[in-house]
């Protein structure tokens, strides 16, 4: 299928989007979404792809939602389109892991963006910010409340207050980035991750993957609760089987992601 705001590729067993709005800095208009969605509907339904990449340009991730398009909205025109909810969140219910893989700038609606995805490598000239303050709003596609679970209450309060942007070391330390990876090498070495994953048992990353997010959503004894039942219904899957028995016999398992 033809995009007209991302590129699409696949590598092996790993799903690439770019977002591919150059002369905007891959701001996020409502059509760059629509193919976002698209896309990755298309790679959850493939089972060829078991993790996927979302990445920008090396100048720009994406430097925020797209400014012209929403300043002359009304509160109602925002209101009764739910704008930002609808399509927004689709990175958040994808099953299959989803690395964001960050070059430049990553501010306002592309941090946010970044943010959803499972997991972020950034490349050491990256820079997170949520400067919504400083256009008279704020943020409205989760600055507020997932910075603040990744960095904690203080930084992200003043981040927010002022409008500061985070470089990659910064953002590392904070807990906001995985890892820092030479620019060069960003796209290669994400891409390798990927692969590392899809090449797991599917169905027991996305128990994984589901139980991580879970900490961020319960307390505590909940969680491990949580995670104590998921962890007994792995049992019931060939893929431990499997695990286990390569692992006893000291060879490579075969997964059957069943």
């Amino acid at each position: 299928m033809a995009y007209e705001f991302i590129l699409v590729e696949t590598r092996g067993p790993v799903g690439l989007i770019t977002l591919n709005r150059p002369k905007a800095l891959n701001a996020l208009c409502a059509g760059l979404i629509a193919d976002l969605g698209k896309a990755l509907d298309d790679m959850e339904a493939d089972d060829n792809i078991g993790a996927i990449v979302l990445t920008g340009s090396e100048k720009a991730f994406a430097a925020g939602a797209d400014i012209k398009e929403m300043s002359g909205k009304s509160y109602m025109d925002v209101y009764l389109q739910d704008f930002i909810t609808k399509g927004w969140e689709r990175v958040t219910t994808c099953r299959k892991p989803v690395i964001a893989a960050v070059s430049g700038y990553a501010l306002g609606g592309g941090c946010e963006m970044a943010m959803m995805c499972d997991f972020i490598l950034a490349a050491e000239t990256a820079k997170f910010g949520q400067p919504e303050i400083t256009i008279g709003t704020i943020p409205g596609a989760g600055g507020t409340q997932r910075l603040t679970r990744f960095v904690g209450k203080s930084k992200a309060m003043e981040m927010n207050l002022t409008g500061r942007i985070m470089d990659a070391e910064e953002a590392e330390r904070a807990g906001l980035v995985s890892r820092i990876i030479p620019a060069t090498e960003l796209i290669s070495e994400a891409v390798a991750t990927a692969e590392k994953i899809a090449g797991l048992s599917r169905p027991v990353v996305m128990m994984a993957k589901e139980c991580v997010n879970k900490a961020y959503e319960t307390t505590l004894s909940e969680g491990v609760k949580f995670e104590r039942r998921v962890f007994h219904s792995t049992f019931a899957t060939e893929d431990q089987k499997e695990g286990m028995a390569a692992f006893v016999e000291k060879r490579t398992p075969n997964f059957k992601n069943r």
